[in-house]
């Protein structure tokens, strides 16, 4: 038997980890009284972390006011894996020198290509996609290529303002080694204030955050009533966390081809789940992807 997705209800109904083996799929729904319900979901959290390793884990923990067709439903994917994921390289644009202008793109890899496809597969087999967008960057593109060619052949809408953070000096960088040929950026990027620009061109986090969630917010104006998927980087998605949940904590590493849905109805926004990668399981996949953090995108 193994664990194959968990997801938290909303108040007054604790459900429990759902399992499933070739025959048989239990679904339990159990109602507590308010005084042992906090008990019994710290128990079952931690039953689920001992069937789930912590990559896998999916949550779902947001309500939203809104009613249906009110709201956009916007699942948000992580890129695919690259080598430079692989090895632990900065990505998002590389500058070459001063000789040429413009962006040299990194692309997925064989890995990240089957994750693309693993993910595009798991979407096309869930509720109607009207509408695939995603960042510009050919690792981001390309991963959305693949979940629109499998769900009806729709044409991917770019937006620039999905890219990745620009990290200046540090962009092609081993991260390990990014202090040591770039100090002053190194500590730029380290720095937990939103106004900290980076030397070289790059990006506060606050700037970061305002384009990306901006970018979100108009995607979910135009498809209220519809579901939609958003190809991004680490960094991006982890902006629009912070958007809906300000005061929560951090939700972790997002992890190449997870999947994490937002609901957005006018300028409320609500987490339906996070950091689902049931469509990996069994691949091998996970475990040679790096980052998902703030050290790479």
């Amino acid at each position: 038997m193994s664990a194959v997705r968990t997801q938290w209800a909303s108040p007054g109904c604790l459900h429990s980890p759902r399992f499933s083996t070739r025959s048989v799929k239990i679904a339990v729904c159990v109602k507590f009284p308010a005084t042992i319900k906090t008990l019994l979901l710290k128990q079952s959290f931690a039953l689920t972390r001992l069937l789930n390793p912590p990559h896998s884990l999916s949550m779902s923990f947001s309500s939203s006011s809104c009613m249906d067709g009110s709201y956009a439903e916007i699942v948000v994917v992580r890129h695919g894996e690259t080598e430079w994921n692989a090895d632990g390289r900065i990505q998002h644009l590389i500058k070459q020198e001063r000789k040429l202008k413009g962006h040299l793109d990194v692309e997925l890899n064989e890995a990240g290509k089957q994750q693309a496809a693993l993910v595009a597969d798991r979407l096309s087999k869930e509720p109607k996609i009207s509408a695939v967008y995603s960042s510009d960057l050919k690792r981001a593109l390309v991963t959305a290529e693949t979940i629109a060619a499998k769900c009806g052949g729709l044409e991917v809408i770019t937006d620039p303002d999905l890219r990745e953070r620009n990290l200046g000096e540090l962009q092609g960088l081993v991260f390990r080694e990014a202090a040591k040929f770039s100090p002053k950026a190194h500590k730029a990027f380290l720095s937990h204030r939103t106004d900290q620009d980076i030397p070289g061109g790059g990006e506060s986090l606050g700037h970061l955050f305002q384009r990306c969630t901006s970018s979100l917010q108009r995607i979910g104006n135009k498809h209220k009533g519809e579901r939609v998927v958003v190809v991004s980087h680490g960094g991006v998605i982890r902006s629009l966390y912070k958007r809906a949940c300000p005061n929560g904590k951090s939700g972790g590493k997002v992890l190449n081809t997870s999947v994490n849905i937002f609901h957005l109805c006018d300028e409320e926004w609500t987490i339906k789940s996070w950091g689902d990668v049931s469509h990996l399981q069994q691949t091998g996949y996970l475990e040679s992807g790096f980052g998902g953090d703030k050290t790479s995108g």
